[in-house]
């Protein structure tokens, strides 16, 4: 069977899209980018408790009173978690997906109802819709849209879109012939009769699609976070990298939260506008016993009373916080001006701990960073397209080389601010005797005889296998054991407190030669390979927009025992204060920040 090279056609099809349709892409991704922000400045603007508020009202409207209380409850558990503004904007992301998703899905579900030809072609197209793998939609979004929301809206409406065509056409199909047929005996139009007879029969169905498109919207939003949606997707995401539980379980529950609500709201909708849904609600509150406080909802108008009520406290309370506003900076170093800067990062320690470093440098010198996660590919793309202006952990030559080699004519060296970079295996310095790889012939007894490593697919783990290991003739001596970068520093964590002999997996930098005493073993036979040297990458024309900055990146230094130091204050400063820690850290260097990013006088 000759190759089929169909991911090439797909490459050239994008390129030839980027190139010729580069005007299309650019009105959809303002259209788009406009409502978004208009949703999220909607429900992110007004105080945390009063939108948890407006929402329980809401609540109140389509449920009962018990149900009211438990989402202001659930939403005052996610402000309390600190998650509020991810969470509306992934709340956002997810309403003005979902109806753009309605707005195509049920007039083609209502086609694919009234025409078996248009049905069995969208039938294929909606399998492969949804059973293309989530991730996959993500690559044609950075590449038309680059990182940010839209992507993720554009591949969460692609995804969520199936289960709204087929349940638009399955309710209409499954309306009783005859009443059709009754309506045309007494001479109803095609269209009365989808309208007057048809969609409201089928409406209960069409909800249950309604309610798929939004809880398939919501797990894909999360997914988007690898693109740089932002939201509750970005913690997750960040969560999952870092091997953080606490921030994991917290950002997990935030998403239930959401989940939760939008299930039971939009199941409850039903009840609201469809015929058949009013009539099975009265007799279920008939039937019911109990408190009838609890069974009480209020009247539309008494629910919009209270929604305009809260709302427009939200806004007066807005207006005095605006009058509050001031924007400080340092000692009179405006020289930024109020500017934006894009700074991406990719959860490797060393770019978290310089990113906020230099997030609050930057506003000191009178610039408004802004700081998002994203994984290298991505973070790359954005860089080469201009959609974020610089990063500061690219691995040259050798780690990064396939995206310098992709995007060199688009992007911007500044420079190498630490090197060489280093692999090796440690020990604690309590270990007496070992303090090179051919001390540890003849000594796997006192170590247990293993090495703690890290992910099998870590490349450092293949030159440990395929090549240290041989070269020193430990290969039959001891056994490396894969684990996890988190499991490997817990495992030597532990091993430090009860003073046991440990050999792990390292490399430099790394905050753990900041908090706790290790030897690197020397490697006198060079196994490991020459290091790297890590520099700070921006956009082709970062030196022409930022030139002061372009000069303060190409002299940007940091030591080894200051880049530890810093990762050690970030770590032990918790999820969600890195910038704090950063900028405790800078305050406890006096002088730093002036030789960093000099001002002149």
């Amino acid at each position: 069977m000759p190759r089929i090279h169909l991911g090439s056609w797909a490459e050239s099809a994008v390129s030839w899209l980027q190139t010729h349709l580069s005007w299309l892409f650019d009105a959809i991704n303002t259209v788009l980018t406009g409502m978004y922000d208009g949703v999220n400045a909607v429900l992110g603007g007004p105080d945390p408790l009063l939108m948890a508020g407006i929402l329980a009202v809401v609540a109140w409207w389509l449920r009962g009173l018990l149900p009211a209380v438990l989402t202001f409850a659930g939403f005052a558990l996610v402000d309390s978690f600190g998650l509020w503004e991810a969470a509306m904007a992934t709340l956002s992301l997810v309403l003005v997906a979902s109806l753009i998703t309605l707005l195509v899905a049920v007039p083609l579900g209502i086609w694919a109802a009234r025409s078996s030809k248009v049905s069995g072609v969208l039938r294929p197209a909606l399998d492969v819709m949804q059973t293309m793998p989530a991730f996959v939609y993500l690559i044609p979004g950075v590449m038309f849209f680059s990182i940010g929301p839209i992507p993720g809206l554009i591949a969460t409406v692609v995804f969520s879109m199936p289960p709204g065509v087929r349940m638009t056409e399955l309710g209409i199909r499954q309306v009783d012939g005859e009443l059709v047929e009754a309506a045309t005996a007494f001479g109803t139009t095609p269209r009365d009769t989808l309208t007057r007879v048809q969609l409201p029969l089928a409406l209960p169905t069409i909800m249950a699609g309604v309610n798929q498109v939004i809880m398939l919207a919501l797990s894909m939003v999360v997914i988007a976070g690898m693109a740089g949606a932002g939201g509750l997707g970005e913690a997750v995401y960040a969560a999952v990298t870092k091997v953080d539980i606490g921030g994991g379980v917290e950002s997990g529950l935030a998403v239930v939260v959401l989940a939760i609500y939008l299930d039971r709201m939009t199941g409850a909708l039903n009840q609201r506008v469809s015929p058949l849904g009013r009539r099975a609600a009265a007799k279920a509150a008939a039937a019911a016993r109990g408190l009838a406080v609890l069974r009480y909802r209020p009247g539309t108008a008494v629910a919009t009373v209270g929604v305009v009520v809260l709302a427009l406290v939200a806004g007066g309370m807005n207006l005095a916080r605006s009058g509050d506003d001031r924007q400080s900076v340092a000692a009179g170093a405006n020289i930024g001006q109020g500017r934006g800067i894009k700074l991406g990062y990719f959860p490797w320690d060393e770019a978290v701990a310089t990113t906020y470093l230099w997030q609050n440098i930057l506003e000191d010198r009178g610039y408004k960073p802004d700081v998002k996660q994203l994984d290298p590919g991505p973070l790359y793309t954005a860089l080469a397209q201009g959609q974020m202006d610089v990063q500061f952990d690219a691995w040259l030559p050798t780690t990064h080389k396939q995206y310098m080699d992709r995007y060199r004519d688009k992007l911007t060296d500044l420079g190498a601010w630490y090197g060489p970079t280093s692999l090796e295996l440690s020990v604690p310095d309590y270990v007496k005797g070992v303090d090179s790889l051919e001390d540890l012939k003849g000594k796997s007894g006192l170590f247990g005889g293993k090495i703690v490593g890290i992910e099998s697919s870590a490349g450092m783990m293949g030159t440990l296998n395929d090549k240290v290991l041989k070269e020193y003739g430990l290969d039959g001596e001891y056994k490396v054991v894969s684990s996890s970068t988190s499991s490997m520093l817990a495992d030597l964590d532990r091993a430090i407190k009860k003073k046991e002999p440990i050999v792990t997996t390292l490399w430099s930098p790394h905050w753990a030669y900041g908090k706790h005493q290790l030897k690197k073993l020397k490697d006198p036979k060079g196994a490991w390979g020459k290091g790297e040297e890590i520099h700070a990458v921006g956009k082709k024309d970062f030196g022409k927009d930022f030139p002061e900055v372009t000069a303060w990146l190409k002299d940007f230094k940091l030591s080894e025992k200051d880049l530890a130091s810093l990762e050690v204050a970030i770590q032990d400063g918790g999820k969600g204060k890195e910038k704090a820690s950063a900028r405790g850290w800078l305050d406890a260097h006096p002088g730093l920040a002036d030789k960093l990013a000099p001002v002149s006088h």
